[in-house]
């Protein structure tokens, strides 16, 4: 079959023939209509993901959208090793595939899962978000964090503040539902002061797509103006701007936050799928909008590394 393959570390998957799967016990069939090329992919395949096995070579994508044999139109997750989505077939695990809802194509599916997965599952299980509660979204430009102010407004956020490095973008939030943006300017002391305004108006729930410096700022701005009478629940779900924070003891002592993760590992495969399934029936139900670029599988090579601007690149096949 034809598939994007991965031969090493760090190398740009090839477009060229790979073996079929057979499908196990438990395992489904599915047949590859449409693969998204997410960072997490990217991460994955570059062997960098804390997810990655390091076995080579393997076909490239963490999932994808197709056809069961039965015709059923399903999203799948985690295909089993070495097969990836970005292939005419994958095999998948039965608990792994869920319904796509009609009123989602397939590449707007095979788009959003992954990047609204990040958050609707923070926000839900991970957060626990209740309605009336204000948002902090640190990284809001990107595809992920364009759709966790619209998944925060679907759930009920009563206000949501927006950051990120492009101005011109966060401008462009407000029309998203973002009552607030905060361009992360390289001052650090103002990008401080800035966050400590937001925390001394009230903010329940910070979800972090950057960690690095701005998510220490917010952590030190959060113990210095939040309100001491309620929990801030802080889901740390990306590393954009870099894997490592210092952070202070007395941070953790001098404010009442929960600190935690929003991922692979510290989400079971079963809840992060059935988060994908309410996910894909809300976005139907509430619009959500993302931005993509669909491209043949057979220009992986050529899209793989080409900037696609603010659009989510999803490879077709047939």
């Amino acid at each position: 079959m034809k598939a994007a393959i991965v031969l090493g570390a760090s190398k740009p998957p090839i477009y060229g023939d790979f073996e079929e799967p057979i499908p196990s016990g438990g395992e489904r069939l599915v047949a590859v209509v449409a693969s998204a090329l997410s960072p997490l992919t990217r991460s994955r395949a570059s062997g960098a993901h804390y997810s990655s096995s390091g076995r080579f070579p393997f076909v490239a994508g963490v999932d994808g959208v197709g056809r069961l044999d039965d015709g059923r139109r399903v999203y799948f997750f985690l295909p089993r090793d070495p097969f990836g989505g970005m292939a005419e077939e994958a095999v998948a695990p039965s608990a792994q595939c869920v319904g796509v809802p009609d009123g989602l194509d397939d590449v707007a599916a095979a788009a959003i899962a992954n990047p609204g997965m990040s958050s609707w599952v923070a926000f839900k299980q991970r957060a626990e978000l209740k309605a009336g509660e204000t948002v902090l979204i640190n990284g809001a430009t990107g595809t992920a964090g364009r759709l966790a102010i619209q998944i925060a407004k679907h759930l009920g956020a009563k206000r949501i503040v927006a950051t990120g490095r492009n101005v011109e973008t966060l401008r462009s939030l407000e029309a998203l539902g973002a009552d607030a943006t905060i361009p992360l300017v390289e001052n650090q002391e103002a990008l401080e002061s800035a966050f400590e305004g937001q925390f001394a108006s009230g903010v329940d729930v910070v979800i972090d797509y950057l960690w690095g410096e701005s998510a220490e700022r917010l952590l030190r701005a959060a113990a210095k103006a939040g309100d001491e009478s309620t929990n801030l629940r802080f889901v740390q779900v990306g590393s954009a701007s870099g894997s490592n924070i210092a952070l202070s003891s007395a941070i953790l002592r001098s404010r009442s936050i929960v600190l935690m993760g929003s991922g692979l590992g510290s989400v079971p495969n079963d809840r992060l799928v059935a988060g994908i399934g309410e996910l894909m029936r809300a976005a139907v139900a509430g619009g959500f909008r993302i931005a993509t670029k669909a491209a043949p599988l057979a220009e992986v090579e050529r899209e793989w590394s080409r900037d696609a601007g603010a659009a989510r690149v999803v490879f077709t096949v047939g």
